[in-house]
């Protein structure tokens, strides 16, 4: 730090004095006062005007010298002359004018490096005295002439000089008026990489000649503009410090009368300054472009800054919001305690963050996610608020997005099963407490499969969109309609009675009396079967009353479709029987529950065996015998049919293998094919595998397919049954007469046999429409050249009558019983004959 010279009165010489700036009886200034021993050496001298007058001249002259304020104070702290603002960055000359504690005078000046010069010319009297950072005698109050140049200052000053500028890190140089260098620092020396001797006396053409346009040309500027001026800043790069900033200021020198003796120059190192400024500027550009809205309060909670996003998510622009409190853009959708712990949080913990709604200028409500900070000063006590915040209106329309994808249908928009689940939750304790009943219509679309197999699934979902408008068109605002399968819909409604319940469906069934027209002009027409479950009575969950009301209506579909029903206890003890044998089935084949037995089929003129007919039987060690018209169902819908099926398939082959090997001629084994196992891939290969395993001829084999079956991908079907039959396997038509086979299509079939079905031969031969069926069935046979059978046969009258219309074949409980194989030795001893021998799946083969 610069040393602090002190003026003393005659007698004294000028010295140095160390730097006392605890000395705080001026707290409003950096001013150092002369030490109470020197004090008292002084005599008390009265300030005449013309000193005072002296001392503005003086001041005066060192404004223009430094570009910078000066002052004179009294001890008191009052101007006595020059500019008021004269104190900051200046360091202090103290003048005791009296004696005692107290000094009278203080003079300001400016802390470039200024201090006083020791001298010897003392007058009469107290003399003020100013020396500027050159060395140069500014202003005294006596005779002393001033210096003119630079080069009439002695030897004695110049080096005082030298040592005073080299104590500093700043390069510092002086330039006389023909711009020759007079002095500079070490510092200066080192960084131009020239010694002292080679810098002074030469000029910036001399020193560095591709920079002396510009150097000479910042000269004239700081000389023309008479007050100090930053010429330049640059990087450099320094041996220590790597790259460096330098900022070089530039000043004119002037005598007391204003004539100009030259120019100093320091250049500094600003590292740190562009460092902090370029911390400013991006601190600065990011709270400008951040996308978040940021706004500062002041303690009291008045806003004091804002950023642009503030003015985009807001609506307010700066000028509208300072000063302001950041009440004016409450929501009011907030209560007091809200806002009291979020204060509470914020004086405790210094910050808060949370979801708040507040209000635009255009007065709409928005969601913001926002996040207080407090930030401390250094006596710990909060100076500011800091408010981030963002706007979260699209984040929760997706998350409301989102809800109500969870609990609605995608297509319908009506709620979905987890939404019915929660609502019928809701309404059972509602009506529990209220002693109110609830009825549960559940709605299924029958046969709604052959519509997005005929049609597409597109049209498809063309049905179910117009289907779910008007069934919502036909319940009331307080009813809930929902869509919880593909073609499965759930009303849930308030009734008094089961006949509100009966309403409801008939509204409901008005859905469906008008055609659906679709996109391809097609008008289709849908019917629904329902199924009606009441609260309490039927359940007192949303689980027991979904499931009730699906057995009801199931019960509905048996019973043709198009109908509703109401749910019954014995519904759903039929269903638990049918879960328990769906679970005995699993362990059926494992456990070689199943067994086959054959009847015969025989010639209607010889009355001899023409073969046999395998049939499937259960008997399960809980449930007993299980009839095939009970379990096959139940196995096709388990997905099970296919294991069976193959496993009927073989035990016929390796019985009819043994058959043949004991020598008897046993014509063809029959097997019925279920309809998943015609259209499974790979079922011909599976035929073929079991065939070769069991070296059964193909020739002895026979499966038979339903009608109905044939029905179902009718162009899958006939190429199957192609691959089959080029194998040499007899194919034959089941239950002819029940299903929909048009002639035109039977004709492409690849197949050899009809079977008429046994419900066109019961009542024969009374029944004349049917006998009329059977005889147009035989006819049609004969005409194609297929082999005709009847099923059921169980009276003589049927056996002749159907003999006489030419059915060639027949089997039922007349000829035989279906046995087991080692029970058949009485038509295995038979005459050999041209027969077929049949192994069926399903129900209704026993006659």
């Amino acid at each position: 730090m610069p040393l602090v010279w002190r003026f003393v009165l005659p007698g004294l010489h000028w010295r140095p004095m160390p730097d006392v700036a605890n000395d705080r009886r001026l707290p409003d200034t950096e001013s150092i006062l002369i030490s109470k021993e020197l004090a008292l050496t002084h005599q008390r001298v009265v300030w005449h005007p013309e000193m005072l007058d002296l001392c503005r001249r003086q001041l005066d002259i060192l404004e223009r010298a430094t570009g910078r304020d000066v002052c004179l104070r009294d001890c008191e702290g009052q101007v006595l002359c020059g500019s008021e603002s004269g104190i900051g960055l200046w360091h202090d000359i103290a003048v005791d004018c009296g004696q005692g504690d107290n000094p009278r005078l203080v003079v300001a000046c400016l802390g470039l490096g200024l201090g006083g010069k020791c001298s010897d010319e003392l007058a009469d009297g107290l003399l003020l005295m100013a020396c500027d950072s050159l060395g140069q005698l500014i202003g005294r109050s006596g005779l002393t002439p001033m210096h003119h140049s630079l080069s009439d200052a002695g030897p004695d000053a110049m080096e005082l000089l030298q040592n005073y500028i080299d104590s500093f890190h700043e390069h510092i140089w002086i330039k006389d008026t023909s711009g020759v260098y007079r002095i500079c620092n070490i510092s200066a020396s080192l960084s131009w990489g020239k010694p002292l001797a080679e810098i002074v006396g030469k000029s910036d053409d001399e020193l560095n000649p591709d920079n002396a346009d510009s150097f000479v040309s910042t000269d004239a500027e700081a000389i023309r503009r008479g007050v100090p001026i930053v010429v330049a800043e640059c990087v450099d790069r320094d041996l220590h410090k790597g790259r460096i900033w330098l900022e070089t200021t530039k000043a004119p020198m002037l005598d007391r009368d204003g004539r100009l003796l030259g120019i100093i120059g320091i250049t500094r190192d600003i590292a740190r300054y562009k460092a902090a400024e370029e911390q400013l500027l991006l601190a600065r550009r990011v709270f400008e472009n951040s996308v978040e809205g940021v706004m500062i309060t002041d303690r009291h909670g008045k806003i004091s800054e804002i950023n642009g996003a503030f003015f985009d998510i807001t609506g307010y622009s700066r000028e509208e919001v300072i000063g302001k409190n950041p009440r004016m853009l409450s929501s009011g959708r907030h209560e007091k305690a809200f806002f009291a712990k979020m204060w509470q949080s914020l004086l405790t913990e210094g910050q808060w963050h949370g979801e708040i709604w507040n209000r635009r200028k255009d007065g709409n409500l928005f969601p913001q996610q926002i996040r207080i900070s407090a930030v401390y000063g250094d006596n710990e006590e909060v100076q500011y608020f800091v408010a981030v915040f963002s706007d979260i209106s699209r984040q929760k329309q997706s998350e409301a997005e989102l809800a109500h994808m969870a609990y609605h249908d995608p297509l319908t928009r009506l709620p979905n099963r987890i939404k019915l689940a929660t609502v019928m939750e809701q309404q059972l304790r509602t009506a529990l407490h209220h002693g109110q009943q609830l009825a549960l219509v559940l709605i299924d679309v029958d046969l709604f499969k052959h519509i997005n197999d005929s049609f597409g699934h597109l049209i498809g979902d063309e049905v179910l969109l117009e289907l779910s408008k008007r069934l919502d068109d036909s319940v009331s605002s307080e009813d809930m309609l929902a869509r919880i399968g593909g073609d499965e819909f759930v009303l849930l409604c308030n009734i008094d009675n089961n006949e509100d319940a009966s309403l409801a469906v008939s509204r409901l069934k008005r859905a469906f009396e008008q055609p659906f027209r679709v996109s391809t002009g097609d008008e289709l027409r849908l019917t629904a079967s329902m199924g009606i479950a009441t609260f309490p009575n039927d359940g007192g969950d949303p689980d027991t009353l979904l499931r009730n009301a699906d057995a009801a209506m199931y019960r509905a579909k048996q019973e043709g479709r198009n109908s509703h029903a109401f749910y019954t206890e014995q519904l759903t003890k039929a269903s638990v029987v049918q879960l328990r044998m769906q679970s005995a089935l699993y362990g059926a084949l494992a456990s070689n529950a199943f067994h086959l037995v054959y009847q015969p089929k025989v010639d209607l003129n010889s009355r001899k065996a023409m073969g046999f007919e395998a049939l499937i039987r259960w008997h399960d060690p809980l449930l007993g015998f299980v009839s095939p018209a009970v379990f096959i169902p139940i196995a096709e819908s388990a997905g099970l049919i296919h294991e069976i099926g193959l496993w009927v398939l073989r035990q016929a082959c390796m019985q009819g293998r043994r058959w043949l090997d004991a020598g008897y001629e046993i014509g063809r084994i029959g097997v019925n094919v279920a309809g998943p196992q015609l259209h499974r891939p790979g079922f011909v290969e599976e035929v073929q595998q079991v065939l070769s395993d069991t070296g059964f001829p193909a020739a002895c084999l026979e499966l038979e397919i339903t009608e109905s079956m044939m029905m179902q991908e009718p162009e899958q079907v006939i190429d199957t049954l192609k691959r089959l039959g080029d194998l040499g396997i007899m194919l034959a038509v089941d239950d002819f007469g029940t299903g929909y086979s048009s002639l035109n299509y039977l004709k492409k079939l690849p197949i050899h046999i009809l079977k008429i079905d046994q419900s066109f031969v019961r009542d024969l031969p009374d029944d004349s429409d049917n006998g009329a069926i059977a005889g147009a069935i035989i006819a049609m046979g004969q005409a194609l050249r297929l082999q005709v059978i009847a099923e059921g046969v169980e009276t003589e009258a049927q056996a002749r009558f159907l003999s006489a219309l030419g059915c060639q074949q027949a089997q039922g409980y007349l000829f035989a019983k279906p046995a087991a194989a080692e029970d058949l030795g009485a038509f295995l001893l038979s005459p050999p004959a041209a027969a077929g021998q049949k192994t069926v799946t399903n129900a209704g083969k026993d006659r």
